[in-house]
């Protein structure tokens, strides 16, 4: 007998020293998995996912396909896809310009609405009344007048439009 042939005589502490680091291992692994059991859980339910995520990007690259990079794009197809895009722009160009053009004449009749304020404003102060509680009197007023103005003396039709308006309108409106 050789004395390194590893046999069965080879001595009854080879055995023994397996079984034991057996058991140590089984030891040390439970204590781990008692201590730390969740977090290690957890962090290979996030490598795994993590792996799922790059791999599907990884197909999904137009370049990872071997066909990709030789698909011929038609040159009509293009042109279409440009006129389309510029017929887009060119409509929502108009678009905004008349938008800006309805608040242009917007704000110009404001300003003129104001200009007109100020002068009566002006002309009441001159005048010297009040012109703050007579300028709401004549804005409440100004169809009133504008309608009386419009009938003709005589004129029994318009008078009697009149009275039919001035009934329709709620009290205290024009007169």
């Amino acid at each position: 007998m050789e004395l390194g042939d590893g046999g069965p005589a080879a001595g009854p502490g080879t055995a023994a020293l397996g079984r034991g680091g057996f058991e140590v291992l089984q030891h040390t692994a439970s204590s781990l998995l008692s201590s730390y059991g969740w977090y290690i859980l957890l962090a290979a339910v996030a490598i795994y996912l993590l792996i799922q995520k790059v791999s599907q990007s990884l197909a999904a690259r137009p370049s990872s396909r071997p066909g990709a990079a030789d698909a011929v794009v038609e040159p009509d197809v293009v042109v279409r896809r440009q006129e389309a895009l510029a017929a887009a722009r060119l409509r929502m160009q108009e678009e905004l310009n008349a938008q800006a053009e309805r608040y242009k004449e917007k704000q110009r009749q404001l300003e003129e609405e104001k200009r007109r304020q100020k002068i009566a404003m002006w002309e009441s102060m001159q005048e010297g009344k009040s012109y703050k509680g007579n300028l709401k009197l004549n804005q409440a007023t100004t169809p009133c007048l504008e309608k009386e103005a419009a009938l003709v003396p005589g004129d029994q039709a318009g008078e009697a439009r009149q009275q039919v308006d001035e009934a329709n309108l709620p009290s205290g409106s024009c007169h």
